[in-house]
């Protein structure tokens, strides 16, 4: 399956989304990537089954000026609508604010993090997204989200700061979204389990039956 990863932004390095992701290529996959919005269109995305956004209101890493405009909003909302897939994960939440489209799309925002410390994710168990019936723990950022009722929540964070949603999924029209909230460092990434959920998720959102 071939995946188009947004990513990059001023806090969060697209090497860190392209070394995360090289290891699922053993599974099939294959990704193609954009780090500079400005020499993206967004009619590329027809031509993927699933999108994954890891990616603030960035333009890149050296521009900090916004590229999500309303035509954007739209065509991602037509995108998933028509039965594509959505795949979301950590700064694919933040910087959206005023981006009402892609606020209802997702189900959620990030709203801000403490300082990095240790957050121990938990699968709801028997979701078909869980991909273990324990908890782990990993050395992140934890991000406070702000929802939106529909979502399907079956992953928490928890931390000394409290407790979030830390992974949903949605249906949008014929398509799917899902939201993974973790993912600041490059370890998160690697981790056995959540290398196992970012697969699941990439199947689950192009439309393919995720069965425990």
């Amino acid at each position: 399956m071939r995946v188009l990863v947004l990513c990059d932004d001023y806090w969060h390095p697209g090497d860190v989304a392209r070394t995360g992701l090289s290891q699922l290529t053993k599974a099939g996959f294959e990704f193609d990537w954009v780090e500079n919005m400005q020499e993206w269109s967004v009619k590329d995305v027809a031509n993927y089954p699933v999108v994954l956004l890891t990616k603030s209101n960035n333009m890149s890493s050296s521009n900090k000026s916004p590229w999500m405009t309303p035509e954007i909003e739209l065509a991602f909302q037509d995108y998933v609508r028509q039965g594509k897939g959505l795949v979301a994960i950590h700064s694919g939440t933040a910087g959206y604010d005023e981006s009402t489209g892609i606020r209802n799309l997702l189900g959620g925002l990030f709203k801000h993090h403490p300082a990095q410390c240790q957050v121990t994710i938990e699968f709801q168990k028997g979701h078909p997204l869980a991909v273990a019936d324990t908890l782990f723990t990993v050395f992140d950022e934890h991000y406070f989200m702000d929802t939106e009722p529909g979502d399907d929540v079956f992953l928490t964070t928890r931390s000394e700061n409290g407790v979030q949603p830390g992974g949903w999924t949605r249906l949008e029209g014929q398509g799917r979204v899902c939201v993974l909230t973790p993912g600041h460092n490059l370890a998160v990434w690697l981790h056995s389990d959540y290398q196992a959920l970012i697969q699941r998720a990439i199947l689950w959102a192009s439309g393919e039956k995720v069965s425990r």
